[in-house]
C-alpha cells in the first residue's frame, strides 16, 4: 500500500539526490506558506525566466511591519522552497528590512539547491520586492 509517508520519503530521496539540502526539501514538502491572504494589502505577480509563475500576497500593519506573506506558485521544487524561505525571512520585519533580503540570505536558509535552480531564489526575492515596492507607491511611502 502506498502511503503519504512513502511518497514523501521518495520525494525527499529524489530531491536530495538532485542536490537539494534538507531545509529546502522540508520547505518544498511542507509548503506552509502556499495560498492566498484575504484582504491582502498588496498582491503582485512575476514570471521567471524559466516560465515559473509566482504571485505574492502581503499583509502589512500600520507600522509597516510584514504580518503575513503567502505565495501561489506554478513552478518547481526550487521555486517553492525559495518562496517559503523568503516568507520566513520577511515575516515580522519592516518593509524596509524586507527589501534588504537578498538571494544569498535565502540560499543560506535553504543550505543548498542545484545550481541550475538559483534563478528560483532570484524569482522569490524579486516577486516579494516587487510587491513591497508596489505597496510603497500605493501608500506614498
Amino acid at each position: 500500500m502506498i502511503t503519504e509517508s512513502t511518497i514523501s520519503n521518495a520525494e525527499r530521496k529524489m530531491l536530495s539526490e538532485a542536490g537539494y539540502g534538507d531545509p529546502a526539501i522540508n520547505y518544498y514538502l511542507e509548503k506552509k506558506y502556499m495560498g492566498t491572504i484575504e484582504n491582502a494589502d498588496i498582491i503582485s505577480q512575476k514570471i521567471g525566466s524559466c516560465g515559473d509563475i509566482m504571485k505574492v500576497y502581503i499583509k502589512i500593519d500600520d507600522n509597516n511591519i510584514i504580518n503575513d506573506v503567502r505565495y501561489e506558485i506554478t513552478g518547481c521544487a526550487g521555486a517553492i522552497s525559495a518562496a517559503m524561505a523568503a516568507v520566513d525571512l520577511a515575516k515580522g520585519k519592516t518593509i524596509e528590512d524586507a527589501l534588504k533580503i537578498n538571494d544569498g540570505d535565502i540560499f543560506k536558509v535553504l543550505k543548498n539547491i542545484p545550481e541550475k535552480k538559483h534563478h528560483c531564489i532570484q524569482l522569490a526575492v524579486k516577486t516579494m520586492h516587487k510587491g513591497i515596492k508596489e505597496y510603497k507607491i500605493e501608500k506614498a511611502l
